[in-house]
């Protein structure tokens, strides 16, 4: 269906220590090889220096999560290794110190960075998130990064992932990072906002409607 980047946490920060907590290095095998398999790229989360050199070695891209937007020396050592940057904006960091934290980076000499609103956390309580759209149409015409938006964290409802998408594509965003699961009601991680696999031809044709709205287009 058009996807060139796999996205998955071999380690992942819950909230809960009783939750699932990824399948670590396994985790990362399973990725790689199945990327190279269907010739996609990977990204994947590293949750402190001490695992980076590995997740590098694994991945195509290091993504920072919202949590570790302001760990400081492991924006350094991901600046330090090259590799591409996916850095997803805190849940209650502001536009500011999430661009701030992108210039720690590159303090470290490596522009390769991609910005991704994932929603931030704001009074409203009917949805997990609110998906900062402004965020995406300001960090477009202010920065010369690529911007994905996270729908699946920013809305944390399956029934409004489709939604937030095509508002994410209309405000400029470049790039989405959305969640599918082959049967999402089995889903360990985050089940309440998985797609179903059987739901991907419809969610690239509305979104392929609305880039062409815009008179852009999808890899």
């Amino acid at each position: 269906m058009g996807g060139r980047i796999l996205r998955g946490g071999a380690f992942k920060p819950r909230t809960s220590p009783y939750s699932f907590q990824g399948l670590g290095h396994e985790g990362l095998e399973i990725l790689r090889t199945v990327a190279d398999e269907y010739g996609l790229y990977v990204v994947t989360e590293a949750l402190g220096v001490e695992q980076l050199p590995l997740v590098a070695e694994y991945s195509d891209i290091i993504q920072i999560g919202s949590r570790n937007m302001q760990h400081y020396p492991l924006l350094w050592a991901a600046g330090e290794t090259g590799k591409p940057v996916l850095l997803k904006r805190g849940f209650m960091s502001t536009i500011d110190e999430w661009l701030k934290a992108a210039e720690h980076i590159i303090s470290r000499g490596n522009e390769r960075i991609i910005l991704c609103e994932r929603g931030i956390r704001t009074f409203e309580t009917a949805t997990r998130n609110t998906l900062d759209v402004n965020a995406i149409a300001f960090v477009k015409q202010t920065t010369p990064f690529p911007v994905l938006a996270d729908p699946s964290h920013g809305t944390g409802r399956a029934d409004l992932v489709v939604a937030g998408a095509r508002a994410a594509v209309a405000a400029g965003a470049d790039g989405l990072l959305v969640e599918f699961h082959h049967n999402p009601e089995e889903a360990l991680s985050d089940a309440e906002q998985a797609l179903p696999l059987s739901s991907l031809p419809r969610f690239r044709s509305e979104i392929e409607a609305i880039a062409q709205a815009m008179k852009r287009g999808l890899a």
